[in-house]
């Protein structure tokens, strides 16, 4: 069994390529690895956000379909970041420049990018279905759609957005203190415990507009907590900024983050919806090889590691732009 260490602006998965095991996992043995894995206490390399699966295309011409399970078991339905490792793998095992992977809601097109920095792996992704209405959502509103409007259980002044893309996403644009207070921290775990808002939890993220076409995006991901990015959410930013802000369709936007920096860019289609382009990382920090029981039972004195060189060359990409 062989396992990547992967990150798409250190957003870290263990990603597993199950279409080349004599089996596929049952539900419960994936349950079991995540645990394993993912644990950043007791982790195998410190842990991880969540576990990516790459798993055999049900239907249209997919090359493999794409699974997301968070760091606490749940599922979820894409994952921006994951998605670039992702293509970066099927791409280099069957050599091809471009392709569709298969998610939870949809196929999605993928690329080969131009790297962001030097010995940096760039991939661009497709970010889609959007949706604003509340039923997607999961949302209990008086309104179908919720779009710049304060939520009076959330907080008197700051104003809120909500779209699925298709992870559902609470969005607001701060100012950077309020950026970096506790009231980030208050608000993202209220909607993530139980609430009458939104009672399958959502991730939430603050934005601060830095310039034109230019964000910072603070991200609480659902099933994870505090992510170091979250690519949904940064596409998901970009939207609302392009419709309530700034911005413009089809213009590229600069979007920083804790772990580093994307580019996104958003579109229009002709019927009037929106879909994203997420270009980032797609860097792979190890190389992994063990029997599935040495994974599962955390033998990991037992497994073989080999550490790339290629987080050493997006640190140095981080530290050319500040």
């Amino acid at each position: 069994m062989i396992v990547q260490k992967v990150h798409g602006s250190e957003n870290d998965f263990f990603l597993i390529d199950e279409t080349t095991l004599p089996r596929m996992f049952t539900e419960t043995e994936i349950d079991e690895l995540r645990v394993s894995l993912c644990d950043r206490s007791n982790g195998l390399l410190g842990g991880a956000d969540g576990i990516l699966l790459v798993e055999k295309a049900e239907h249209g011409t997919a090359v493999a379909k794409m699974r997301v399970i968070n760091s606490d078991g749940s599922e979820a339905s894409m994952c921006g970041n994951g998605l670039r490792t992702v293509a970066r793998y099927l791409a280099e095992k069957y050599n091809m420049p471009h392709f569709t992977v298969e998610t939870m809601f949809a196929d999605l097109k993928v690329r080969k990018a131009q790297p962001l920095g030097e010995n940096v792996e760039t991939y661009q992704v497709e970010i889609s279905p959007v949706s604003f209405e509340a039923e997607t959502i999961h949302m209990n509103i008086n309104d179908n759609t919720l779009i710049n409007k304060i939520i009076p259980e959330l907080s008197q002044t700051l104003r809120f957005s909500v779209v699925a893309v298709p992870n559902p996403h609470l969005i607001t644009f701060v100012d950077h203190e309020t950026l970096v207070s506790d009231e980030f921290e208050r608000i993202a775990s209220y909607v993530n415990r139980e609430n009458p808002i939104f009672p399958d939890g959502i991730n939430v993220s603050f934005v601060e507009v830095l310039g034109k076409n230019e964000l910072f995006v603070r991200t609480y991901e659902r099933g994870v907590g505090f992510t170091s990015a979250c690519g949904t959410a940064m596409c998901a930013s970009s939207l609302m900024y392009t419709l309530l802000k700034d911005g413009h369709f089809y213009e590229m936007i600069t979007v920083k983050n804790m772990g580093g920096i994307v580019k996104t860019v958003v579109h229009e289609d002709d019927d009037g919806g929106y879909w994203m382009e997420l270009i980032g990382n797609a860097t792979v920090t190890h190389k992994i090889e063990g029997t599935f029981s040495e994974f599962l039972n955390k033998n990991y004195d037992k497994i073989d590691i080999i550490q790339t060189r290629e987080q050493e060359a997006y640190t140095a990409f981080l530290k050319l732009l500040k």
